[in-house]
């Protein structure tokens, strides 16, 4: 084990030198999160939408439900999408477990309550503020969607990127459903947790490191987003 100021050293020679293990399980940890999020955003922003603009017996229970998704616990998540893929499970002929396919998965079930019930909140504002010059140009339900998704499109972008930031995040839903295999299924949170058990703390330190600095950038994104948004809006 190297003491703490060798580690960081090591950590930051495997990024600057942008070391081939470390390449691959970035790579891999970002094309899992992005197609996730891509998937919760297709899912849950006309659900988000259509949930704002309709008025319905038992809306109030849905809203209940759809607020306290958002609080799913990820091994939970993982567990039921492990079932479902398992051999013994429905969809275990397709073979899909302990592969990335496996872990957009379960990240996206994960993150498409959070994505519907942000945009919910987002979109049933826009909709107070619109809702009687929609009844005067009689858009219809889907119209109305449309024009909402489209108005509220920088403050949608902001849920995505929350989505995004929970979803790369993530440790618990992936490593039991990837398996945290290496060169194959190893993301970086999966392999922080490892590396830090086996006492690699070089390798565990340098992926924290570019962990944290897409952190940063998903916050300051965020924050352009909603600078943006503010200009257009006195516009």
């Amino acid at each position: 084990m190297h003491s703490i100021g060798d580690a960081f050293g090591l950590a930051l020679s495997l990024v600057l030198s942008g070391d081939r293990d470390l390449l691959q399980i970035v790579l891999l940890s970002l094309r899992v999160s992005l197609t996730a999020t891509a998937v919760a955003c297709l899912l849950g922003l006309p659900v988000g939408a259509l949930v704002a603009i309709a008025r319905f017996r038992g809306r109030s229970v849905v809203l209940i439900v759809m607020n306290a998704l958002m609080g799913l616990p990820p091994v939970v998540v993982g567990l039921l999408v492990y079932l479902q893929l398992s051999r013994a499970g429905p969809l275990g002929f397709l073979g899909l477990l302990y592969t990335p396919t496996a872990m957009i998965v379960a990240q996206t079930l994960l993150i498409t309550p959070i994505v519907a019930a942000l945009s919910r909140q987002v979109l049933e504002d826009l909709h107070t503020e619109y809702a009687e010059q929609f009844r005067s140009l009689c858009l219809s339900r889907v119209q109305a969607v449309q024009a909402l998704l489209w108005d509220g499109r920088y403050a949608l972008l902001t849920v995505g990127l929350a989505g995004f930031g929970r979803a790369v995040a993530e440790v618990g839903a992936v490593i039991i459903v990837g398996g945290n295999i290496d060169h194959l299924t190893r993301v970086m949170t999966t392999a922080i947790a490892l590396e830090t058990s086996k006492g690699d703390l070089a390798l565990a330190l340098a992926l924290g490191l570019i962990l944290l600095f897409i952190a940063l950038g998903v916050n300051a994104a965020v924050q352009s987003v909603r600078l943006t948004a503010a200009r257009h809006a006195h516009v």
